[in-house]
């Protein structure tokens, strides 16, 4: 079962409400995606506790009904 990308986003703007995010269909399958997440929520930790954060912002997601997932994270500028 594949995901929409309007539902990556509502779930990556209820764990990150001040994120700015960006959702690309990266094989038009609703299957493979990319996802650029910008939040404060991110400064001063390291990419990979920035990537489990959305990770636990998808709950349980990642790797069933959504098979990849190409992350960019990062805190404002």
């Amino acid at each position: 079962m594949a995901m929409q990308a309007s539902e990556i986003e509502a779930l990556l703007k209820a764990a990150f409400p001040d994120a700015l995010i960006k959702i690309e269909d990266l094989a038009g399958d609703n299957d493979h995606y990319a996802a650029y997440v910008v939040s404060e929520a991110f400064r001063g930790l390291t990419r990979v506790r920035q990537h489990q954060m959305v990770y636990a912002a998808l709950q349980g997601r990642m790797g069933n009904a959504l098979h990849a997932l190409a992350l960019q994270t990062s805190a404002p500028e």
